[in-house]
């Protein structure tokens, strides 16, 4: 088969699809027989996930592999920033940690052409071994101050010489200031790799932008290679907070409540996903403590910093509300620093997550954790409680946690160790993400319920015609044979 140019995705600003965009043409040339793989010099996201090899991607990078029908790697995101506060970073290289820097140091420093030798040796070893490596951009192509430090825009598009596509969000306004300007900011060389513009989130009847797509292409000499429609009935998993946004946030009065306890650091998030697609299940997101009263189920998730964001729950009420919670019979579950949380200490001696060494826990599991240098990161097989089926998993945390009386562990791992706590029917935690994503343990946290209606959904199965559902709606709006032409260019 023909072997094309890199393709990649960037865009006038952050949050205008490109990750989503970028998953849709990544299964659209697997499906027309390609070898696709991803990449993404540069993320910033405290959703990762855990390679097969024991290393951390961001998690958009593991959902586009998925799209592609491929293992991640490291090399699919060598870079990845997890912020542990307003204004420092945890960095990690190549799949490891390699400290902890403000963005200061980060952007100013001199470390930056380091990691872009990084950042161009992952991309073309991905390039020697698929067709064609499908980068995505961070945040805005045109931000003159960073332009010189950044390693994930069109440097990287002139380094791998990309067929360039600039996103820009319409149902935000002002697309034709952002498209016009972003291109015109461009020097010389990094215009020449803009080859279209892909207008997203179109509302109404797309016929109506004729007169619009074609200012646009007179404006920038570039042409519109498609728009494509606002929609909310594709489900792709998304690494990205600011999509928390648009989910609920309240109780209901026909399904099983199960809210998801909002933090300020709050990590893997789509750890829930599967929740929310369970047709008993109304899912929430929520630091409102009457709201967390009123749930049915308690979830306490992960998070970057669990010392600080369990200081924030015991001050804004809703410990407090989790505990009463728990006392009256209300399932709580807690994951990775959700499960930290739930114990009865948190000490941090060597002050990795701030200055404060040692905190008291909600109480409700007995358990003590140790916040340790050491970073786990894992994927991982394990039998959930007496059953014998397998289940499938990963863990990214940096922490050891021991039960100080009647060690019950909540699943067995394939190596032999043991994972989490289970206290009753009714409580547990675990360090296991991607567990929910398993059915036998979906089945144990809806038990003690009066359904009416039992589910057979298969989460995996879902996620694959998401997939295909994006693929068919950007064919459909894309023009493909433009598409291709531009990637067959010499």
């Amino acid at each position: 088969m023909i072997k094309l140019r890199p393709l990649m995705f960037v865009g006038t600003g952050s949050d205008v699809g490109k990750s989503i965009i970028n998953t849709g043409f990544c299964r659209i040339l697997k499906q027309d027989g390609y070898q696709p793989a991803p990449f993404k010099a540069q993320n910033m996201s405290l959703n990762s996930f855990a390679t097969p090899e024991g290393f951390e991607i961001g998690r958009a990078q593991a959902v586009q592999a998925e799209a592609c029908g491929l293992a991640c790697h490291t090399d699919m995101n060598p870079v990845l920033l997890k912020p542990t506060n307003d204004k420092s970073s945890q960095v990690v290289l190549n799949g490891k940690p390699i400290g902890t820097q403000t963005a200061v140091e980060y952007f100013m420093g001199n470390n930056k052409h380091a990691l872009f030798e990084e950042a161009k040796s992952a991309f073309h070893r991905l390039n020697q071994k698929y067709n064609p490596v499908v980068l995505e951009g961070a945040g805005s192509i045109s931000e003159l101050n960073l332009k010189t430090r950044d390693i994930t825009n069109m440097r990287m598009a002139v380094e791998a010489n990309a067929v360039t596509y600039l996103i820009a969000d319409i149902d935000k306004g002002g697309v034709f200031a952002s498209v016009y300007g972003s291109i015109q900011l461009l020097d010389e060389d990094e215009r020449k790799q803009i080859k279209g513009i892909i207008i997203n989130k179109f509302r109404g009847d797309i016929k109506l932008f004729e007169d619009g797509k074609k200012i646009i292409e007179d404006l920038t000499g570039k042409p519109v290679i498609g728009i494509l429609p606002y929609f909310k009935d594709i489900h792709i998993e998304e690494e990205d907070s600011v999509s928390l946004g648009k989910k609920s946030k309240t109780s209901s009065k026909e399904k099983i409540n199960c809210a998801v306890v909002i933090l300020p650091r709050m990590a893997n998030f789509t750890d829930f996903d599967v929740l929310e697609h369970d047709p008993r299940v109304h899912l929430y997101y929520t630091n409102n403590p009457l709201e967390i009263e009123t749930a049915d189920i308690i979830i306490l998730p992960g998070s970057k910093n669990t010392i600080s964001d369990l200081q924030e729950l015991k001050q804004n009420g809703v410990a407090l509300s989790i505990v009463k919670a728990h006392k009256n019979g209300k399932k709580v579950i807690g994951i990775c620093g959700g499960y930290q949380m739930m114990g009865e200490k948190i000490s941090d001696p060597l002050q990795i997550e701030g200055n404060i060494e040692s905190t008291a826990g909600l109480g409700i599991l007995p358990v003590e954790t140790t916040i340790t240098n050491e970073k786990l990161t894992e994927q991982c097989t394990f039998k959930f409680r007496d059953s014998n089926q397998e289940c499938f998993g990963y863990e990214i945390h940096m922490g050891e946690t021991i039960a100080v009386q009647n060690n019950i562990p909540l699943c067995i791992l394939s190596n032999g160790k043991t994972d989490g706590y289970f206290l009753n029917q009714n409580c547990w935690g675990s360090y296991i993400h991607g567990i929910l994503d398993n059915k036998i343990v979906i089945q144990h946290l809806l038990s003690g319920f009066n359904l009416e209606q039992e589910s057979d959904f298969n989460y995996q199965e879902f996620k694959e015609n998401q997939y295909d559902k994006l693929a068919d709606l950007i064919r459909e709006n894309i023009d493909m044979d433009l598409f291709y032409a531009h990637l067959k260019e010499d």
